[in-house]
């Protein structure tokens, strides 16, 4: 547990606080905590501990130890809680991720520490917490699926917002499903609202070694979407959307002028539209309350239309993929430009879940077992 290991760590002296912004994400976490003090609450202690060890920390090392098993941890304690409690809520991770890393930017140890040595630390955090330090296979099962989810977004509107993308994320990391004596163990990440971070190649850097090895057998992005689920046939490459980010950065260009995103301060190369690979006819027969959509809609600067196949969009500029023109469809262009880049033949591609009001509990329960079901139907075509 995070206790005995932050416990371990403690060398009580006094801290003192330096000369550091908290970002616009953590600005949120005073307006969070009045608004839903129990979903803060649920890693407070846990929280408090890491605190009083950061303050006594008296070197680097002993500061990547910490990182190293706070943000591991505190994966793993959202997974366990979600699970034990049924809540069906991954709001908690998400505020106790900035709760921590509000206290690295503005907290000072021990010792003197640089700004490139902070940076490692908040990677550290983002990395462990978000389950990129817990991919590996462990079990023994025929098939192997990688999912990711999104955080919470759009808070300003609602600060109480969840996500069910996250939702399965949390449920069904580490997960076996099977279907007609087939197995799969999935593994999930979670992944920020924030176009920075695409920007800079925080999916191709996730995604790259399982396309250049091809050792999973399906790769599958989820975020929340409209009324049903839609399995976004033709992603496209540009954003075009004036909704910001959760730094409430607005990159997204616009309908008239949709813009192109970069990946390592260039422009991100690769088509216009590209068609994902997911078993359709097999994941439209999931079971659930809710109707599963082959969505072919697309918006391009000449028109909106729904092409039935790739080669009808030759030529065309995206404005709008099957996903919109947000972080959602551009995990999925990513993922596929990606694919095919590395002549990898991993099954890949997006599904939009249907969208709740802020917090739906009961909703993300039927939505997060649909989503297991369409998994499991998509074993016979892996």
């Amino acid at each position: 547990m995070i206790k005995r290991l932050l416990a371990a760590s403690l060398i009580f002296s006094s801290g003192s606080v330096f000369s550091a912004n908290p970002t616009v994400e953590e600005l949120r976490i005073k307006q969070a905590t009045t608004a839903m003090p129990q979903v803060l609450d649920i890693f407070s202690e846990d929280i408090a501990l890491f605190e009083q060890s950061w303050k006594s920390l008296r070197n680097f090392k002993q500061a990547t130890d910490l990182l190293h098993d706070y943000s591991t941890q505190l994966w793993l304690n959202a997974k366990q809680h979600i699970t034990v409690t049924k809540s069906y809520d991954d709001r908690a991770l998400y505020w106790a991720r900035l709760l921590s890393s509000k206290i690295i930017r503005t907290t000072k140890p021990e010792f003197a520490l640089t700004t490139a040595e902070q940076s490692t630390l908040l990677t550290m955090l983002e990395n462990g917490s978000r389950g990129r330090t817990d991919l590996a296979y462990s079990k023994n099962t025929t098939k192997k699926i990688l999912l990711t989810g999104f955080d919470p977004f759009l808070l300003d509107s609602n600060i109480n917002q969840s996500n069910p993308s996250g939702v399965a994320a949390l449920l069904l990391d580490g997960q076996v499903i099977t279907y007609q004596g087939i197995s799969a163990e999935i593994n999930t990440v979670m992944v920020p609202v924030r176009y920075e971070d695409f920007d800079q190649g925080i999916i191709e850097e996730l995604l790259a070694p399982y396309y250049a090895l091809n050792n999973v057998d399906m790769i599958v992005t989820v975020s929340m979407g409209s009324k049903d689920f839609d399995l976004e046939r033709f992603p496209g490459k540009r954003r075009s959307v004036t909704a910001p980010d959760n730094a409430n950065i607005v990159y997204g260009g616009t309908a008239k002028a949709p813009l192109i995103p970069n990946l390592n301060d260039r422009p991100l190369p690769g088509s216009e539209f590209v068609q994902f690979s997911l078993p359709i006819t097999q994941m439209q027969q999931a079971k659930g309350p809710f109707p599963i959509n082959d969505n072919h809609k697309v918006v391009t600067l000449e028109k909106a239309f729904e092409p039935k196949i790739l080669a009808e969009l030759k030529g065309a500029i995206a404005v709008k993929g099957g996903g919109g023109g947000y972080l959602s469809n551009e995990i999925s262009y990513r993922s596929i430009r990606l694919r095919d880049q590395l002549n990898s033949d991993i099954p890949t591609g997006h599904i939009h879940t249907p969208r709740i009001a802020q917090f739906e509990p009961e909703t993300e329960a039927k939505i997060v077992k649909q989503i297991q079901a369409m998994l499991e139907q998509s074993l016979v075509a892996l």
